[in-house]
């Protein structure tokens, strides 16, 4: 059978488990095997965000919901500004007074970004990002990760059901699909990236 909604999935969890007496706790299940998800860095958990715009004297800012990892961060200036990530500690022995110009550098703390500077003025950020997948519900009945591999949610879903099921004898078979098909997912994608060109290694000042 198909495996593209929210539905189908959990039809396909029971068939594959061979049980009709798991309808409430395979939901659970799919929310636990989503949670693995997160080790995967994809195209298409890309996502840009222009939702941030500075106030002046204003040094931190919520990130976006489902935010994951950081993987590109500026104003939008002309020409841009690019922000250099710093660690919390650099943040605080270089900025941690109430000097206020355009911002140079972000770092992260809990679920805010910090600019340092504190910026003086307005300015418009550009943030790209990856972001956690739609979790599916009812309502929200499929996503590209079930869309495009489907074959890591029926993995993911059955190996968090065998513990509670009390079949440890196949959480090592389950495990071993679930990673596999995760490693393959990123190979390609990082392959994907640089096909038809070869990489080249940029200076500081972004010439090759």
């Amino acid at each position: 059978m198909a495996i593209s909604t929210y539905s189908e999935l959990q039809t396909a969890a029971a068939n594959w488990l061979d049980r009709s007496d798991l309808t409430d706790r395979i939901p659970e299940f799919i929310v636990l095997a989503e949670a693995r998800f997160r080790e995967l860095r994809i195209r298409e958990m890309e996502t840009v965000s222009t939702a941030i715009s500075t106030v002046a004297g204003t040094r931190e800012y919520s990130l976006p919901t489902g935010f994951v990892q950081m993987k590109e961060f500026h104003l939008s200036t002309d020409p841009l500004t690019p922000l250099a990530y710093i660690t919390p500690e650099m943040m605080t022995r270089l900025w941690a007074g109430s000097a206020q110009a355009k911002p140079q550098v972000f770092t992260i703390i809990a679920d805010n970004v910090r600019l340092g500077p504190g910026p003086d003025a307005v300015y418009t950020t550009s943030m790209l990002y990856y972001k956690t997948f739609t979790a599916l519900s009812d309502s929200a009945t499929t996503n590209d990760m079930l869309t495009n591999y489907p074959n890591v949610y029926l993995y993911g879903t059955l190996l968090e059901a065998e513990p509670f099921i009390m079949n440890d004898q196949r959480i090592p078979v389950w495990l071993g699909a679930f990673e596999k098909a995760v490693a393959s997912i990123q190979s390609q994608d990082n392959k994907d990236r640089h096909s038809g060109s070869n990489l080249r290694v940029m200076s500081a000042s972004g010439t090759p």
